[in-house]
């Protein structure tokens, strides 16, 4: 079968190869002419969908996101029970030799299976000015006084730089030194809720017996202790606090100013702010 001109055309347009048979020659005797060849009829054979098509197509058809396997959330934490201290419990009767003494025989929590001996404080029964820290350190647990040491050595000179002191003296001059817990927490880890839970009525007892004028509360722990928050000390440092009736102010440990040198002209506005306080109380008495 011969192709027209037209029907080439198309072939090729679609791209296809046009056969062309060669040209018929002469039939032998007896050999029956070849089969003539048969096109596929055109409407079997579909043109190819443009590129911009296939591509719109494509960009068109919905994607399934894959199933993501559920997040196994993890269990919150389970309380921590703490010790809250009982309005009438006997210690907020205990005069200076009761406090010490039950202080020293104290078994409330673990801390009394490893401790050297007990912190009580050290200081004029009537002071002033209150100092607070927060845990016994090594030193502090072999000797039973509180800041000794290089931190010590340096409590000593900012007291001294604003004619306190913790040696014999007047309760104007003489500070009363106490730490939020009387025992050394092992290998100095912080202290545990539960801990300062149990040691807070000796505190409390403490500050009752002394009604210093004015509180400086040093380092995280015993802020929090005594203004009950979980803020920072950077955050809460310039501001006059209370507890219990008394002016605190917050600021860093001497054992942190070792650490961080660059921190002790911020320490001296916290004692600068605490004179001015307590130089108001002495006017408005």
């Amino acid at each position: 079968m011969a192709w027209s001109e037209r029907q080439q055309a198309m072939l090729r347009g679609m791209g296809l190869k046009v056969w062309v048979p060669p040209p018929a020659a002469e039939p032998l005797l007896d050999t029956p002419p070849p089969p003539a060849a048969v096109a596929p009829p055109a409407q079997a054979i579909e043109r190819p969908a443009p590129a911009a098509q296939v591509q719109a197509q494509v960009q068109a058809a919905p994607v399934s996101a894959p199933a993501l396997a559920p997040v196994a959330r993890p269990a919150a934490p389970a309380p921590v029970a703490v010790h809250v201290p009982r309005s009438d419990s006997p210690v907020g009767s205990m005069d200076w030799p009761a406090l010490r003494e039950a202080v020293a025989g104290c078994t409330a929590c673990s801390l009394c299976e490893s401790r050297t001996q007990t912190v009580f404080g050290v200081g004029h029964a009537n002071a002033h000015w209150m100092i607070v820290g927060e845990a016994p350190g090594e030193q502090e647990d072999r000797l039973g006084e509180p800041f000794v040491g290089a931190a010590g050595q340096l409590l000593d000179q900012m007291l001294k730089a604003v004619g306190l002191t913790r040696q014999d003296g007047e309760a104007v001059q003489q500070v009363f030194i106490a730490n939020t817990l009387k025992c050394r927490p092992p290998r100095n880890r912080n202290p545990l809720p539960e801990e300062l839970a149990r040691c807070s009525p000796f505190l409390s007892r403490q500050i009752e017996l002394v009604q210093p004028k004015l509180i400086l509360a040093m380092g995280r722990f015993a802020i929090q202790q005594l203004l009950g928050t979980d803020e920072s000390v950077g955050k809460l440092r310039g501001r006059v606090h209370q507890h219990a009736g008394v002016p605190v102010i917050v600021t860093y440990h001497p054992a942190y100013l070792l650490r961080q040198l660059t921190e002790k002209a911020k320490t001296w506005e916290d004692l600068c702010l605490a004179m001015s306080v307590y130089r108001r109380q002495l006017a408005s008495a």
